[in-house]
């Protein structure tokens, strides 16, 4: 073998070898701890070095350890399953659960709380049955908190009377944990379908926390508007029956529900907002379905919502308060 090509087969295996390392040494910091986590770190150590030495006596050798110790580092991995049986933060303590008898569909564990602040709350779990022929309106509210490019999805449907229903795909985290988006890539957090109040889980984002949240209205046939709920009613059965993991790129609050969209547009195209979520008005308006006048800019100016929550305050009709058009 030439000069060169022996360098660019030792580089490639020293890339490997590296990021090898470096995956599963984050892996084991998120799912071990103490001194199983300090032995786990002290036996990766080794194998990188044994891998090394391997493979400065025989090229094939070295390969042929690394080879078996990602299998030995997959079948360990594969053993992390998710579960629905924690210790949870109480705001993701019960995923929506539902039943369907034909046009009625009972939601149970619907979240209604009334927030005191942004971490604490007088906690209310409700059920809601919902007839899907009085579907009338779908809102997207986007909330961001940090950066712009990043945004939160919610998925509200109102129904005659004014009552409304927010689906959120979130994170579901130990009473121990915070979110991190490392975590989120390592199995660190369960996926759990949210279902709440307006009056709870958009006031929280709005009022307690602060962040910049805006509504789009839809613009859907009543049978897509159905269709999407019942998409939504599928994956709380699904998570139900058996729990999954979220993932910071492959299943987060929009890549979810760009699976659930789908029912609605098989062929609907995968963007760069299924993970830029705060560029989603763009695309949903691409898609033709984003309602109102103007253009995007000027309905994601209209769309703010914020200070009109906050001027709700405990109105009994903050639903409907942020929804009244800005005083010009």
């Amino acid at each position: 073998m030439s000069r060169p090509l022996k360098f660019a087969a030792n580089a490639v295996f020293a890339i490997v070898v590296l990021a090898g390392t470096a995956w599963t040494a984050t892996a084991l910091w998120f799912h071990l701890a103490g001194l199983p986590l300090i032995l786990g770190w002290a036996l990766l150590a080794i194998v990188a070095v044994v891998a090394i030495y391997a493979r400065a006596r025989q090229p094939l050798l070295g390969w042929v350890v690394v080879g078996l110790a990602a299998l030995l580092t997959a079948g360990w991995y594969a053993t992390i399953r998710p579960s629905d049986d924690r210790d949870w933060a109480p705001d993701v303590a019960r995923g929506v659960k539902a039943q369907v008898a034909g046009e009625l569909v009972t939601l149970s564990d619907v979240r209604d709380f009334h927030w005191q602040d942004s971490d604490h709350a007088e906690e209310r779990w409700i059920t809601r049955t919902v007839d899907l022929s009085q579907i009338k309106t779908v809102d997207m509210l986007t909330s961001v908190w940090n950066n712009p490019e990043i945004a939160h999805l919610l998925v509200s449907f109102g129904f005659a009377g004014g009552e409304h229903v927010v689906f959120s795909v979130e994170i579901r985290r130990e009473a121990d944990e915070s979110f991190n988006e490392i975590g989120g890539f390592f199995r660190q957090f369960e996926l759990v379908l949210i279902a709440a109040t307006e009056g709870d889980i958009v006031r929280l984002r709005t009022n307690h926390r602060k962040e910049e949240v805006r509504l789009y209205p839809i613009d859907l046939t009543p049978d897509q508007q159905r269709r999407l709920f019942l998409s939504y009613v599928t994956l709380a059965q699904d998570l139900e029956a058996a729990p999954r993991f979220y993932n910071t790129v492959t299943a987060n609050c929009t890549t979810v529900v760009y699976g659930l969209a789908q029912v609605l547009n098989p062929s609907l195209p995968l963007h760069s907002s299924l993970i830029l979520s705060g560029r989603l008005p763009e695309y949903i308006d691409a898609q033709g379905v984003l309602a109102g006048e103007g253009s995007v800019g000027d309905r994601r100016a209209a769309a703010l919502i914020t200070p009109k929550a906050q001027a709700a305050g405990e109105a009994a009709d903050f639903s409907e308060a942020i929804r009244r058009p800005a005083a010009p």
